[in-house]
């Protein structure tokens, strides 16, 4: 059972964790924060409680398209595994289809049904990656994740405008030179 099916257990935490910090659990103000807390983090970790099968709900379509196909600027929000601290950004998916199309939406949702899980943005996007080209069966797969940290801009080195990029490239996106340039010249990148 994931979280978001039980939000109800995290609310004594919450409770402790506060009184740990040194603050007064029952004041006016924090009076409902551990019940607040535990269910948003069951929504910051909904993923948890969804599968593939879910997400994609037979949004495969036949297709002709031998082309790609571009997804850009997927927002996505995630906490990192270390700290439990926000990370936030953006996802571009690309793919060449091989006989079938996924629905736009789902794209978003794949995205999605990762970032809301704790991760680190390396393995987010190798998720992503390995799931649309599973799901499609690609010719080839491209993702791109572009975040700011809050673990790095909040603590530790306090870096606020620093950003990470990762990239995933399967099948022709890797082992094709002129089509993995034309992924990244349509997401704007030299």
């Amino acid at each position: 059972m994931g979280v978001g099916e039980s939000w109800e257990e995290l609310v004594g935490p919450y409770r402790e964790l506060l009184a740990g910090i040194g603050e007064k659990p029952d004041r006016e103000g924090l009076r409902y924060t551990p019940e607040r807390a535990a269910k948003a983090l069951a929504f910051l970790t909904r993923g948890y409680n969804q599968n593939l099968e879910q997400v994609v709900n037979n949004a495969l379509f036949e297709t002709d398209l031998d082309e790609i196909v571009l997804v850009k600027d997927i927002e996505l929000y995630s906490l990192c595994e270390h700290h439990v601290l926000p990370f936030i950004g953006k996802c571009h998916v690309g793919y060449l289809p091989r006989g079938r199309v996924l629905g736009l939406s789902k794209v978003a949702r794949v995205v999605d049904m990762y970032a809301r899980r704790l991760q680190i943005q390396e393995t987010l996007t190798q998720q992503i990656a390995n799931t649309i080209m599973s799901v499609t069966d690609a010719a080839g797969v491209g993702v791109v994740v572009e975040a700011q940290h809050l673990c790095m801009a909040m603590r530790g080195v306090e870096k606020q405008h620093s950003t990470m990029k990762t990239s995933v490239m399967l099948g022709s996106f890797r082992d094709n030179p002129p089509t993995r340039a034309e992924f990244l010249q349509l997401l704007g990148t030299p």
